[in-house]
């Protein structure tokens, strides 16, 4: 299933510190550095749970996958990287919009512009990764037409970036900020 080598440790190390610079960036910014430090938490943790479920759920789609230790301490990895591709994508999106808190207000143009680039980036990412030999499908993954990249995969990241942030913006809601 996954090939570990220096190489794929490439995005994972990009993203935490861009991540880290850019959390940086905003909460010198913010009044209210409490909230801020929650919203990103709630972030987080959400995002790492969806995508370990979304991990363990589409395991089966890469080749020799198997319900092991190994298997499942690769999919938590996994988890951890695309919890950071997360936190990226919302730190890029609030450059883009001038604010942290973007994920307050979602108009349509915000969500559609959020699931193709979660979309588009995950492509490029799995064809890299594939092409890379950084791991391989199963028969049973379904490809994209024409590029070849996994469905899951794309989909993971067309559709739970929208979910986290909606679940997170309204879990940030409940807690009064």
């Amino acid at each position: 299933m996954l090939a570990l080598s220096p190489g794929i440790l490439i995005i994972p190390i990009f993203s935490l510190v861009i991540v880290g610079i850019l959390y940086i960036h905003f909460y010198t910014k913010v009044t209210d550095k409490s909230n801020y430090k929650r919203m990103i938490l709630t972030i987080a943790l959400i995002g790492f749970v969806l995508n370990l479920i979304w991990e363990l759920a589409h395991g089966p789609l890469y080749k020799d996958f198997k319900y092991d230790f190994n298997h499942i301490s690769l999919c938590i990895l996994s988890s951890i990287t695309d919890m950071l591709t997360l936190l990226l994508l919302f730190f890029v999106f609030s450059l883009v919009f001038k604010n942290v808190y973007w994920i307050k207000q979602l108009s349509f143009f915000n969500i559609l512009l959020l699931m193709l680039v979660g979309g588009l980036s995950s492509t490029f990412v799995e064809i890299w990764h594939i092409n890379r030999g950084d791991w391989l499908y199963s028969e049973s993954m379904p490809l994209t037409p024409i590029l070849k990249a996994g469905v899951s995969p794309v989909l993971q990241f067309t559709i739970l970036p929208l979910v986290i942030f909606i679940i997170s913006k309204n879990l940030i809601s409940k807690t009064g900020k």
